[in-house]
């Protein structure tokens, strides 16, 4: 009689713990079931479900577990590299990801604050960038992207390039900005009247446009403030 090494396949369909995590959710399984779905396959004495049963006694249970090493795990019968790397690897992600905090989202209350959030990027560079800042109902970016490179012009700011990424992304409103290389940031009859365009746009969307800054170096200016908005 040849021995094989036992596999999920020699557990009763109802109790392989793959087939218990897809119809009830990984936070139905216990230790035991997810440490076995990671091991994949036992050995040729035991079950995968043996096994997984055995080291968590070895370590009695996740706390030691948790700071394992691969020398801790191999020397364990039963647990080769390939499996005490697997171990490790779930381990760390499980501790990176509790140690893992969301940056906080910068607020724009003010057009200093949307001018802040971009002076420094934009202030030097050498062509027109048309920047959109995408905001949430709290008026946190949620995004931040390049829509256009060059001279501004009403026939190539397309508002449909900028309303496309605020529906994507689920922007309650945006802020435009674009900079002056020559640092002065006057604007032009072009700029105001991108503004209003893209103003009308959003107000049809239901994305309003709070503001359009203009850039310069050091300084800006808001259309908004200005009474183009």
């Amino acid at each position: 009689m040849v021995n094989h090494t036992m596999t999920m396949k020699d557990v009763p369909r109802q109790d392989r713990p793959r087939e218990r995590l897809l119809e009830h959710g990984p936070s139905n399984l216990s230790n035991q079931e997810l440490l076995a779905i990671l091991l994949g396959t036992g050995t040729k004495e035991e079950s995968v479900n043996l096994l997984a049963q055995r080291v968590l006694m070895h370590f009695e249970g996740l706390n030691l577990l948790r700071d394992s090493t691969i020398e801790e795990l191999t020397a364990i019968k039963g647990i080769g590299s390939v499996k005490g790397v697997l171990i490790l690897a779930a381990i760390e992600l499980g501790k990176r990801m509790h140690k893992y905090k969301p940056q906080e989202r910068y607020v724009i209350r003010s057009p200093e604050d949307g001018a802040d959030y971009v002076m420094e990027e934009m202030r030097g560079l050498k062509q027109e960038h048309f920047v959109c800042l995408f905001l949430n109902t709290k008026n946190q970016i949620l995004h931040r992207q390049t829509i256009f490179i060059g001279s501004l012009n009403a026939s190539i700011v397309h508002p449909r390039e900028v309303f496309r990424e605020a529906v994507k992304r689920s922007a309650a409103s945006i802020i435009c900005a674009h900079n002056h290389p020559s640092g002065d940031p006057s604007p032009s009859q072009e700029d105001i009247h991108v503004t209003k365009r893209l103003s009308e746009c959003g107000k049809i969307i239901g994305i309003e446009v709070l503001d359009h800054l203009v850039i310069g170096d050091h300084k800006f200016v808001s259309l908004k403030e200005k009474g183009y908005l």
